[in-house]
């Protein structure tokens, strides 16, 4: 399968770029959910969150901080949504790793966080967090 953000990375097809480093390139979403929606990609292809390695993570990290502080203070917003998706159950849609950096204001009707918070079961909350630590490894 051909990737678009690779074909991004190596120039065949053009991009908005507002940031292109070593590791990372970040350019306009041109399907902005808002003003300013921007992605940043890390330039070796990694799926998803699992598959990238920890190097090209710090580097999108980091270039996702100065790209929020950045488009937060060029168009004056009010909050920043970070958004990351893995597979298709999240709604994935480019299986290449990146991260989302939508500017927020107030009332601009985006339904990102709406979802419904409602009081667990703390039984089940216990449970699920006992077999996450039993599968946590630390990176390698």
């Amino acid at each position: 399968m051909e990737c678009i953000f690779c074909k991004i990375i190596d120039g065949e097809i053009p991009a908005v770029k507002v940031l292109d480093e070593e590791l990372v390139i970040a350019f306009m979403d041109i399907n902005p959910s808002s003003k300013g929606h921007m992605l940043v990609v890390p330039k070796r292809h990694a799926e998803n969150i699992f598959e990238i390695p920890e190097s090209d993570l710090a580097a999108t990290v980091k270039a996702v901080k100065i790209c929020a502080k950045a488009v937060k203070e060029a168009l004056n917003a009010e909050g920043i949504t970070i958004l990351q998706l893995n597979g298709k159950a999240s709604d994935q849609i480019i299986p290449h790793f990146h991260i989302h950096i939508i500017p927020r204001w107030e009332n601009d009707g985006l339904p990102i966080s709406n979802w419904e918070m409602k009081p667990g079961d703390m039984k089940e909350i216990n449970d699920i967090a006992r077999k996450v630590k039993e599968n946590i490894t630390p990176p390698s």
